[in-house]
């Protein structure tokens, strides 16, 4: 039987309800100077939810409709039919206090997404209560400088000592200290805004950032709070707790949320009552489980379907097929789609074309017979033969394996780069490079040139070289094994991933090795580097992430492949199946 359809990430299709207008609102102002003269007209349409609900996802995850309670107190107060504009707010309410109304959605509009990815940490809209009040934690802003325009329409309160904290962070040269430069510089740039006054807040879209509606607050004043003697006042993580108790106490009517990567940090501040949440916006998927895995099974009445609208022809080896029906939207270009069904023959194909309704699927070349064996490697099961495809093909300049342990990911970028490089002459030589991430404790320093200290890194590539070199040399005895050997040395290359700012690599074969250990930043430092007639492999197991605050949703591989899904010239495939040895399989399933 065939496996069922791989889940796909589609946009949502927004419920009529989820969206209300409101002629105007009255915001909570977080500074006693914004008190207006005269007291608002307008009360706020409905009051803010009880703390605690998650995010809106990002990556797949469908916009909710806002909570029962609060949908039965907006449906009193309806709103005229297709308004041209919102009216604008009472005269009495300052420029300050303004209502940042939603754009109208068309209910049944298709949301991409690209949209869809950017309503992490927002929440509610504004059209249910006020704009919420976050608090940034200093690891957020070190994680992602750009965080601080990932709110939408709401607010954002920056505590004293996380700034004491940025500015402790500044130096060196780690990936850290840069972003945390970065986040100095953004939040210069914010307070030299012309007009810009940190006491009643600065707008988040004055530098550009036009999806960032919303204002940024400093602490400019001491905050009296009350937090239990047994957590030490002296300790930065506790009065940031402090500061999100006193914004609380100080406007009950808003939602004030402290945002931290610190596990420990959120379950202090629920421990006090106070809502707390992960950044979410740097996951590109809220569950590993709605990877693209760039193989789908065909349902088993496909072909009964399809029969009277197929059409077939013969182009060299390949046979192709123009298929159109309710599958077809499920479809991307360059995916692997199968049909297995007892007592009919098989059908391994890929799709090469989609237009309109219409998909053409292109039949794969066999690399399970030996006749077709790269560099004496034949695949052993359904996806090791896509993935064979995919290596092989010219046309194919971005590559992306994911699988478990033994999977045969690096043996099959490397028995193709050299086939590639040595025998057909496609590229010069094979670049391999690899995140540096230690599983343990770090060995120290290592001794030797660049590619030596890279040598402890490689022995994947070590041990795969000395498989695929393994009686290359025919009867030419121990010289000629050598000889190969070496030959096959000299078309490697061991490069640092330190290194690569500003190269440009032309005619190369690049595998990165261990990709599941980079970030999105670091994924697109190295892809970038690819010149005319570059090929990249990433590869990696998004079981396996060494690297600190980083998990599947927000690895870097998982980035690299939701953005190239689809792309004509890249391509992706799952592994499923470990092909090391029945030690192995087993030890992945039950360890």
């Amino acid at each position: 039987m065939p496996l069922p359809p791989a889940p796909s990430k589609r946009a949502a299709l927004l419920a009529p309800d989820a969206y209300s207008l409101r002629a105007a609102e009255e915001p909570l102002d977080l500074h006693p100077s914004l008190e207006p003269s005269a007291p608002a007209a307008v009360a706020p349409a409905t009051q803010p939810a009880p703390v605690g609900g998650r995010p809106n996802g990002r990556g797949g995850r469908k916009a909710t409709a806002p909570e029962p309670a609060a949908r039965a107190e907006v449906a009193p107060k309806a709103v005229p039919a297709a308004p041209a504009r919102l009216p604008s707010p009472p005269p009495a309410v300052s420029e300050a206090r303004q209502t940042r109304a939603d754009v109208p959605l068309d209910a049944n509009a298709r949301v991409s997404p690209v949209a869809s990815n950017r309503r992490r940490n927002a929440g509610k809209s504004a059209s249910n209560g006020p704009a919420r009040l976050f608090v940034l934690d200093t690891n957020v802003l070190l994680h992602d400088p750009m965080s601080l325009f990932r709110f939408e329409e709401h607010d954002i309160f920056l505590p004293m000592i996380v700034l004491e904290e940025l500015d402790g962070h500044k130096k060196g040269m780690t990936e850290v200290a840069r972003n945390g430069r970065q986040t100095s510089r953004t939040l210069d740039a914010l307070v030299a805004q012309q007009g810009g006054d940190m006491t009643k807040g600065l707008k988040l879209s004055a530098t550009g950032h036009q999806s960032a509606r919303g204002l940024l607050f400093f602490q400019t004043e001491p905050l009296d709070n009350v937090l239990p003697a047994s957590l030490p006042q002296g300790k930065a993580d506790n009065q940031i707790l402090g500061v999100v108790h006193a914004l609380r106490d100080r406007h009950p009517q808003r939602e004030v949320i402290l945002v931290s990567k610190d596990i420990n940090m959120r379950v202090k501040a629920r421990a006090l009552g106070l809502a707390a949440e992960d950044y979410q916006n740097d996951k590109t998927l809220d569950d590993g489980e709605l990877l693209y895995a760039g193989a789908l099974a065909l349902p088993q009445d496909f072909w009964t379907r399809q029969s009277k609208t197929i059409e077939s022809w013969q182009s060299g080896s390949h046979t192709f097929y123009r298929v159109s029906g309710p599958s077809v939207g499920q479809f991307y270009i360059n995916q692997f789609v199968y049909f297995e069904a007892p007592g009919e023959p098989s059908l391994y194909a890929r799709v090469t074309e989609i237009r309109d309704k219409t998909a053409v699927l292109k039949t794969l070349k066999d690399y399970t017979h030996l006749k077709n064996a790269v560099w004496g490697v034949t695949s052993r099961n359904r996806e090791q033969n896509f993935a064979l495809n995919l290596l092989m093909d010219p046309e194919i300049d971005f590559v992306t394996l994911a699988g478990t342990a033994g999977t045969g990911k690096t043996l099959m970028a490397l028995a193709s780069g050299l086939t590639q490089v040595l025998d057909d002459r496609r590229y010069t030589e094979i670049i391999m490079t690899r995140a540096t991430v230690s599983v343990g404790e770090d060995i120290g320093f290592l001794p030797g040139t660049e590619e030596e200290k890279m040598g402890p890194w490689m022995g994947a590539l070590d041990d795969n070289l000395e498989f695929l070199a393994k009686g290359d040399g025919g009867n030419a005895g121990e010289w000629g094994r050598a000889a190969t050997n070496e030959l096959i040395r000299s078309r490697i290359k061991v490069k640092s991933m330190n290194f690569m700012r500003g190269r440009t690599f032309m005619n190369k074969y690049v595998i990165i090795d261990e990709a599941q250990n980079l970030t999105p930043k670091q994924m697109k430092t190295l892809i970038t580097r690819a010149g005319p007639g570059t090929k990249i492999i990433c590869m990696g197991n998004l079981a396996q992430i060494d690297t600190p605050y980083l998990t599947e949703g927000s690895s870097g591989l998982t980035f690299a492949v939701d953005r190239f899904k689809g792309w004509p010239h890249g391509g992706h495939i799952t592994l499923a199946r470990g092909e090391r040895s029945r030690l192995a399989d087993f030890a992945s399933e039950v360890l």
